[in-house]
């Protein structure tokens, strides 16, 4: 009997501390308040830089990312995480920010280090149930936004329109693909209608993290964290579970219709809302999944197919008789 595959993990291709400029590396330990005995390097997640936890002598630790001129769009994504991550509130969920470097093309983020480990993959019931408190808890603690932040529609330019672009692509001749799922297919300009209602149902006054994945997340011994938060945004309290739980499906837990209705972030959601901001999730998923691979970005076309083919289920299940 043929095991099935394994769902692809958010991990990309990192480099090492010592990628860095020596004389950023020397900035990088004023920063941090040492100098650096051991780098560690923690593959999750999808920026090409480095992403390292320090050890630095007298025993303290810091975590520091950085990039370079690998890819053109993360050293922009890089200074918008820094200044979201300079506003957040201390009562956030997340690792603070202790400096930053903008300096010969490299960006680099300097952040305490937080002694936790991502969740197991599959996910395991308790650590899923933790989270999901933590994610109610921090929706109610980011309700209403604490800080200035673009909306859901400016920061995510690529959600909203993925069913729409391949609908046209199939106007234009070039057909319709024949590895997308049936369903789809039979219902692409239904789906490119849909999406069209993104904007306005995504559109709320809670600020969202906009990109909550395992290998976003930290469980330390007593305290869920969030990181990694260059996509955070204004919008409807929701939507950070709309988006993280096509993931949880896809690895290993349960349907997100499910656990979605039964979360607090999610009562009183609208749900024609909802539907069109899962229709536009899954559009964008489909569409950039059949993109080539980014520059230094080798993993995340794979990851996000099968976001988008778990998000196609979701839809199903919303409305069965779509």
């Amino acid at each position: 009997m043929t095991r099935p595959a394994a769902p692809p993990r958010a991990e990309g291709k990192r480099l090492p501390w010592t990628a860095i400029p020596a004389r950023l590396r020397t900035e990088i330990e004023q920063l941090a308040g040492g100098r650096v005995v051991s780098a560690q390097t923690q593959p999750g997640g999808f920026s090409p830089g480095v992403a390292a936890r320090l050890l630095l002598d007298g025993g303290r630790r810091a975590f520091v990312k950085a990039v370079g001129d690998i890819n053109p769009d993360s050293p922009d994504i890089h200074r918008a995480e820094a200044s979201i991550a300079a506003a957040l509130p201390a009562t956030t969920p997340a690792a603070r920010l202790l400096g930053t470097i903008d300096s010969g093309g490299w960006v680099v983020l300097v952040f305490e280090d937080v002694e936790g480990r991502m969740p197991e993959q599959p996910w395991q019931p308790g650590e899923l149930d933790r989270v999901l408190g933590a994610m109610a808890e921090l929706a109610a603690v980011l309700t209403p936004a604490p800080i200035c932040a673009p909306t859901a529609t400016d920061r995510h330019p690529s959600i909203g329109h993925g069913w729409q672009d391949l609908a046209a692509a199939c106007s234009a001749g070039a057909g319709v693909p024949g590895d997308l799922d049936p369903w789809a297919q039979a219902h692409l300009d239904d789906l490119a209608e849909l999406e069209k209602g993104w904007s306005a149902g995504v559109t709320g006054s809670s600020l969202a993290h906009g990109d909550i994945r395992a290998d976003n997340i930290l469980l330390a011994r007593d305290r869920v964290v969030f990181v990694d938060w260059p996509w955070a945004c204004q919008a409807q309290p929701w939507l950070d579970l709309a988006g993280f739980l096509p993931s949880v499906a896809m690895q290993g837990g349960p349907p997100p219709e499910s656990v979605f209705a039964a979360h607090p972030a999610a009562a009183g959601a609208d749900d024609k809302a909802v539907t069109a901001v899962v229709a536009a999730l899954a559009g964008m998923w489909v569409s950039l999944g059949r993109r080539p691979d980014p520059p230094g970005l080798p993993t995340v076309r794979a990851f996000q197919r099968a976001q988008g083919e778990t998000a196609i289920s979701w839809l199903k299940a919303r409305d069965p008789d779509f």
